[in-house]
């Protein structure tokens, strides 16, 4: 009977419920239907459980360093540098938006982050210089899930959190993945400025301007420098890293930019400690969930199954891309992550794909699901931020969607676009 519970889960999620409820009340319901009351108080002590972690802490510190630096001014500055670099071609703040995404995912890791800082910015600009606010609105959503992709990613704690893999291997290899989505996009971009006549967001600044934009960026690019730095170092572990970084935006927000003051600080750790709050809540409540996984052997049944369907592991992960980007459009990535990493890992791994590969794979899948209709999360952000409606920001996402797609594809099936930099590095076979 407890093989129902995901099929619950899902009619919980259709008719509206929170997902951190509906993690805990569909396989609560049908434990207690099944009259297993010990492992009713079993899932709700891995709640806290699956929260009590050393490497998940990192999480609340990223999440705080980035709340710190989109603060202090940290957003604009970058802005400025891609204008400097991009603004001057046709589509051009279209391409700083993007340019601006890669650069911002240094810094938070967050693709919601990402949305409402820049886009809370760049989408009236963009709407002033001629877009269709619908337009800029999807790009920005678009752009957005570079954030997680690359290094520091939140996602990416939690994967290697639940399937025990090498979180300095999984933030090296979602580097190259995160900037083939930003040049794909660039590229689509350039197409339809080319047909829709798009405007040109300012002159082409001089060497010595660019110069001037770029120190001005310094201190803030500074940061995945240092984390990354530290963390292949081995000086500091990424918790520690993370640590280190919200120190880093402290130091550059009060002391060497000043535009962050005291009075601010209530709201900041406010504003972080909420986003983490809800963050490893549903790692808690998936960790849970996860219990009745095992307890019910639907990850052994639903091996068998999709074994039984090919032996031949391209098809298969052809198959499993498509349930992921299934997947993505109703299921936030950090829950999806510890329910079906558990499931699909050692299937793959068992047919000779890498556990890093497969990380990025699932990884990068779900979190272009954050700007999959009809529940993508950065979505609804976007639609917040720029007042459109989420249907015809859907629509004007799609051919965005369509080129990160096609890289989820390359990367599946292109081992040494994720795994070369970690091979190079000593942090993979």
């Amino acid at each position: 009977m407890l093989v129902w519970f995901l099929p619950v889960f899902l009619v919980f999620l259709l008719i509206g419920l929170p997902v951190f409820f509906a993690l805990l009340a569909a396989p609560g319901l049908l434990l207690w239907l099944n009259g297993q009351t010990n492992d009713i108080t079993l899932l709700y002590r891995n709640v806290y459980n699956g929260m009590d972690s050393f490497p998940l802490m990192a999480i609340p510190f990223f999440m705080l360093a980035g709340e710190l630096m989109n603060r202090g001014g940290i957003t604009i500055r970058l802005v400025e540098f891609s204008q400097a670099l991009m603004g001057h071609l046709r589509g051009g703040l279209a391409h700083v938006n993007v340019l601006s995404s890669i650069l911002f995912a240094g810094l938070s890791g967050s693709a919601v982050a990402d949305t409402s800082a820049l886009g809370s910015m760049l989408i009236p600009a963009m709407e002033k210089q001629g877009y269709t606010r619908k337009f800029a609105a999807a790009i920005t959503a678009a752009s957005s899930v570079i954030g997680p992709i690359i290094p520091p990613s939140g996602i990416m704690i939690i994967y290697a959190y639940v399937m025990g893999e090498s979180v300095a291997a999984l933030f090296l290899a979602g580097i190259v993945p995160g900037v083939m989505v930003g040049i794909g996009l660039m590229l689509m971009i350039k197409v339809m400025a080319n047909r829709y006549d798009f405007p040109v967001a300012s002159r082409k600044y001089t060497w010595p301007e660019r110069g001037q934009a770029s120190l001005k960026a310094f201190f803030p690019l500074m940061t995945p420098v240092i984390i990354l730095g530290g963390i292949l170092g081995g000086i500091f572990t990424p918790t520690e890293a993370a640590a280190v970084a919200v120190g880093y935006a402290f130091i550059i927000g009060f002391f060497v930019l000043r535009t962050l003051t005291l009075k601010e600080v209530p709201e900041v750790l406010s504003n972080a400690g909420m986003t983490s709050a809800v963050v490893l809540l549903l790692v808690g409540a998936a960790m849970a969930f996860k219990t009745v996984v095992s307890l019910s052997h639907a990850p052994e049944q639903l091996a068998a199954l999709i074994l039984g369907l090919s032996e031949n592991p391209l098809i298969l992960l052809f198959l499993i891309n498509l349930l992921l980007f299934i997947v993505g459009m109703f299921l936030d990535a950090g829950p999806a992550i510890i329910i079906l990493g558990p499931i699909l890992g050692p299937i793959f791994t068992s047919l000779g794909v890498d556990p890093i590969h497969f990380a990025i794979i699932m990884s990068v899948n779900l979190t272009v699901g954050l700007a999959t209709p009809p529940m993508g999360l950065v979505l609804f952000v976007a639609a917040a931020v720029s007042r459109e409606r989420v249907e015809t920001i859907a629509k004007a996402i799609l051919p965005f969607l369509a080129v990160e797609i096609a890289v989820i594809f390359l990367i599946t099936y292109v081992p040494a676009i994720s795994m070369t930099i970690p091979r190079l590095t000593g942090f993979a076979n």
